[in-house]
């Protein structure tokens, strides 16, 4: 398939697409013309990418863990890609995801203590008029 109509199979924007091949993680034949040409398990494989991005993880990680994952909803890694380099930047991309939701839960909280107080004043306003 071409690249438009992966791009409509997995709502992904072609510019991303290009973006996935450049950084080895899309790896489509060409045709005689040039274009790329992706297998049908193509549209696994991006949403596999999809949804090791949406988790957190960088596209260096994905690139050494994606040839482990067989199927989209299984991103359990097999033990043999597992070297202690990479154990070392899987713990350090953990550490990173806890800090970031370290950091969202404290702008929620501030969001929730914001909003409370907007509502209490309005309702004070409301009152004494």
């Amino acid at each position: 398939m071409k690249i438009g109509q992966l791009s409509q199979r997995t709502g992904v924007p072609t510019r991303m697409l290009r973006y996935y091949e450049e950084q080895d993680l899309l790896h489509p034949d060409r045709a005689d013309n040039g274009y790329r040409d992706y297998p049908e398990s193509a549209v696994y494989r991006v949403q596999q990418i999809r949804g090791l991005l949406d988790s957190g993880l960088t596209t260096e990680i994905i690139r050494r863990i994606l040839p482990f994952l067989t199927r989209p909803d299984d991103i359990h890694l097999h033990p043999a890609c597992l070297t202690s380099e990479l154990a070392e930047l899987l713990q350090a991309e953990a550490g990173r995801i806890q800090q970031r939701i370290e950091c969202l839960s404290r702008n929620r909280d501030a969001i929730h203590a914001y909003l409370a107080a907007v509502r209490s004043a309005a309702g004070e306003g409301a009152a004494s008029a």
